[in-house]
């Protein structure tokens, strides 16, 4: 009886241990199954790909860059044909084996092809993915010349494929270069117009994907996919390159002659928010974009390659000053608040609440009427119409002529400045605000408003591209886009505009801004000098102004309006009735002449007033020197050795370029000069003009030029001498 019980239990142990273990063989199986199914259908992507990657290889073609052209089909930004260095890697380690070869044995020939470091090739013949296995292609190098690219076609080395690369390419240098912008190594916009239009110019890449055929180890690669790159479009602007070579070169006169920090210029059609110029001085080369970025401010070198690619007129905020009068002014003609007879009575300053706020002309303007607190830009007057329109009134309409928002441009990175808040403007906030302090604008801000003001009361959004345009197979040219502004109609009435821009004229005819008055042109502006700001403090800082005007013409229909803005004067005059003005007045004088002469081809001469130089006396090679380096032509008459005398006189102001009589013999024989314009001068540049032309002089008061006691034009003698009377105020 136990032996059968002994019997049964060993039976149903075998049986659970049986049991056990195909059960234990069922869930290894579903397992499997599971880990498998997971495999095939879960991770069957990831590694068909990954073995795709090690029997394919995928080189990227890129996209032919699209043009950037100004108004008139002139090329700004080009694709230069240059050539690129691929590796198809599986070919290459196909064609190594086949030829009994290693990696280390072409590194060298590909190297010196295209004047690399090895190693560098080396590290590239055995790029890695990240799984660790081998890669199918890798880019050795990009943008080489011709000649490199055919050393290493010679190699004759399979799987080493030499293609075609596009290198972007500025024909003009550091013309418009911070509205171009430039691109990186890899092609792609960095700043500018190639940034902010980067989707356009960039097209679609191509691609080539090549395989070798997994049991037929001795085929070479075959290409198994190509896909045709899609060019970039072209990106014409409303740049008119004519235009924008006299603001360059006007730019540039401004910064050596005031020594400034920056010059900053803009040119627009005021009837359709079109930008035809835009420069700042110091610029940089989009050729060579990293290059020369020492010479810029900042603590790092980053921030130094910021400053120097900034496009002051858009990304910069500043107290307007003076410029933002016609703001406080063209709020109380709509409002109604004042009239053309009104009297305004400046005695150099005002006391608002606990405060005395000064005038510019500290002696003040004595009575005016409601123009010429403008046309004397007069700080007491302004604060005077300012109470009288109300925080509440002003802020509304600052608010509705655009400031406190960024304008839209379609340049990148825009600043929105900074209106004060009305519930938090004190009494004496809203005096300042009536003048151009306290808030802050942007150039191409202000210039928005401007533009409202000279075309009847149309608030335009301002902007530089003009259309968006490819080329179809046939060479047909195809219009994808073209800018459409936002506009505002009627923010300002056409009465109350008509009578600012007559009030305008007045200031440039006889007021702060007479020294951009050009002789048969209906030219409105208005100039202003700011102190700068502490931007750690928030104190102003001193001896530090920006010197700015805004323009139009012609007033009773502006076709142009422009900016000019100097950062930093420093060589003695900071006003911008005397530094800003005259600067104004060749920009537009150069305008004129290019915009009336459509046949004239000489267009990039800036042409300026200079005086004749005392060269009598002097051999006629040194008055040759002395003529050439003031631009001015001549004409010999006598067979002397030295100049005797000249006609006209010197000190007489003729325009660059103008041709002079020098006459020749053995002694001078006359002594006759003109008295030159010395107004809104220095003392420093006054004397020296005087000492070079043998006059004499005395001084009374600091500061400036404001009067002199021979005319300018009047003929005397050297030796004569003039009285200067000097003061720190002049022309705001």
């Amino acid at each position: 009886m136990e032996v059968k019980k002994k019997k049964f239990k060993d039976r149903a142990l075998i049986q659970k241990r049986l049991t056990l273990v195909v059960w234990t063989i069922v869930v290894v199986f579903f397992i499997l199954m599971v880990r498998l199914s997971y495999i095939m259908i879960v991770k069957r992507d990831e590694y068909s790909s990954r073995a795709e990657e090690q029997w394919t290889s995928e080189v990227s073609i890129d996209a032919r860059r699209g043009r950037i052209l100004d108004r008139n089909g002139v090329e700004l930004a080009v694709s230069a044909n240059v050539y690129r260095i691929d590796f198809d890697l599986n070919s290459v380690r196909q064609y190594l084996k086949n030829n009994s070869l290693t990696n280390a044995d072409i590194a060298g020939k590909i190297a010196d092809a295209v004047a690399m470091e090895e190693s560098k090739v080396m590290e590239k013949l055995e790029t890695k993915l990240a799984s660790g296995a081998n890669a199918g292609s890798a880019t050795l190098i990009r943008r080489i010349e011709k000649e490199a690219a055919d050393k290493v076609n010679n190699l004759n080395i399979d799987g080493v494929i030499v293609s075609p690369d596009t290198k972007r390419y500025y024909p003009k240098g550091e013309f418009l270069a911070h509205v171009l912008g430039s691109t990186n190594v890899d092609g792609q916009g960095l700043t500018g117009v190639e940034l902010q239009y980067n989707e356009h110019l960039s097209g679609v890449p191509g691609v080539r994907i090549s395989e070798i055929e997994r049991n037929e180890e001795n085929l070479s690669y075959t290409i198994s996919n190509f896909t045709e790159p899609i060019d970039g479009k072209d990106v014409t602007l409303t740049i008119d390159s004519k235009i924008q070579a006299i603001a360059e070169k006007v730019a540039e006169k401004g910064l050596v002659d005031n020594q400034a920090k920056r010059v900053s210029i803009m040119v627009m059609n005021p009837n359709n928010g079109e930008i035809l110029a835009m420069v700042n001085k110091p610029d940089f080369d989009p050729n060579n974009p990293f290059d020369g970025f020492e010479d810029f401010s900042g603590e790092t070198d980053g921030e130094k390659l910021q400053k120097m690619w900034r496009n002051s007129l858009v990304n910069d905020t500043f107290e307007p000053g003076s410029i933002f009068k016609v703001v406080t002014m063209v709020t109380a003609l709509e409002e109604g608040i004042a009239s053309e007879s009104d009297t305004f009575e400046c005695g150099g300053s005002l006391q608002v609440g606990s405060h005395t706020i000064k005038c510019w002309k500290t002696s003040g303007h004595g009575s005016q009427i409601l123009p010429q607190i403008l046309q004397n830009s007069c700080n007491v007057g302004f604060m005077k119409l300012g109470e009288k329109i109300g925080k509440e009134t002003l802020n509304e309409y600052i608010k509705k002529l655009g400031f406190g928002k960024t304008t839209g441009i379609d340049l990148p990175g825009e600043a929105s400045g900074i209106v004060k808040k009305t519930e938090n403007i004190t009494e004496s906030d809203l005096a300042t605000i009536s003048f151009g302090q306290t808030n802050t604008v942007t150039a191409i801000q202000y210039m928005q408003a401007f533009n409202a003001l000279a075309n009847g009361g149309s608030l335009i959004q301002p902007h530089i591209m003009k259309e968006v345009s490819h080329y179809n197979s046939d060479d047909t040219k195809v219009i994808d886009e073209t800018y459409e502004p936002v506009i505002s109609k009627n923010v300002l009435s056409d009465k109350s505009t008509a009578t600012l821009r007559d009030y305008l004229e007045r200031t440039v005819n006889e007021g702060g801004s007479n020294k951009s008055y050009i002789e048969g042109y209906h030219i409105g502006g208005k100039t202003g000098t700011a102190q700068k700001v502490n931007s750690v403090t928030g104190g102003y800082e001193s001896g530090k102004y920006i010197s700015s005007m805004a323009a139009m013409a012609p007033v009773d229909s502006p076709e142009i309006t422009a900016f000019v803005s100097i950062d930093e004067p420093s060589n003695g005059a900071y006003y911008a009735g005397v530094v800003t003005a005259p600067l104004m007045k060749i920009l537009l004088t150069d305008i004129f002449n290019y915009m009336d002469s459509e046949f004239s081809e000489d267009y990039n001469a800036v042409v300026r007033d200079v005086l004749i130089p005392e060269i009598r006396g002097k051999s006629i090679e040194e008055a040759k020197k002395i003529l050439k380096d003031v631009n001015l032509e001549y004409n010999i008459e006598g067979s002397g050795e030295i100049v005797t005398n000249t006609q006209p006189y010197p000190g007489y102001t003729v325009k660059e370029g103008t041709k002079i009589t020098i006459y020749t013999g053995d002694a001078v024989d006359n002594n006759k000069v003109s008295m030159p314009d010395l107004t809104g001068l220095s003392v420093t540049s006054a004397k020296d003009i005087l000492d070079d032309l043998g006059i004499k002089y005395s001084l009374e008061g600091d500061g400036f030029v404001i009067d002199q006691s021979i005319p300018a034009g009047e003929v005397i003698t050297t030796g004569s001498n003039v009285r200067l009377t000097l003061s720190d105020d002049y022309g705001d």
